[in-house]
């Protein structure tokens, strides 16, 4: 299984870059790991906020496979324990999922298109939170995940 991290927005800034990179390469150590930015519309300041959501929807859609595993960041998703997100991420590889792709939306969160074709809604928190520092967040904790899976000592509960 290949774990992809997918992001809407502008390139990790320089106070992002240096964890989400380790971070990235700790996790290729479990599972292949690439992260994926994708651009907002080159419009997107001329757009409403509704339209730049569909917009950046029909992009993400258009860029999934059929049998892509989609865990889309939200706000209103489900929260889980490290432990959870461990059991979940061995779930998805013993039902040989190909792709586990983790969404982080736009500036205006994700389209309704893309949060129905999600097999799963994810919040990390209640807080609302810049999304390069989520893309950190994520980062680890997918690793964290990792090492639960291992048993190994990075994780105490």
């Amino acid at each position: 299984m290949k774990i992809q991290l997918w992001s809407v927005g502008k390139e990790h800034e320089s106070y992002v870059k240096a964890g989400t990179d380790d971070f990235t390469k700790r996790i290729s150590r479990y599972f292949p790991v690439e992260w994926k930015i994708i651009s907002p519309p080159k419009n997107a300041g001329t757009l409403s906020q509704s339209d730049l959501k569909k917009k950046e929807g029909e992009i993400l859609l258009e860029s999934l496979a059929k049998d892509d595993y989609l865990v889309a960041l939200d706000e209103r998703g489900k929260q889980m324990r490290s432990e959870g997100l461990a059991e979940f991420i061995q779930l998805r590889a013993n039902e040989s999922s190909k792709n586990l792709i983790f969404l982080i939306g736009g500036v205006y969160g994700l389209d309704a298109g893309v949060l129905d074709r999600a097999g799963f809604r994810w919040s990390l928190s209640q807080l609302t939170l810049p999304h390069q520092l989520v893309r950190l967040l994520l980062a680890e904790q997918l690793y964290r995940a990792c090492t639960i899976l291992r048993n190994e000592k990075y994780h105490h509960a």
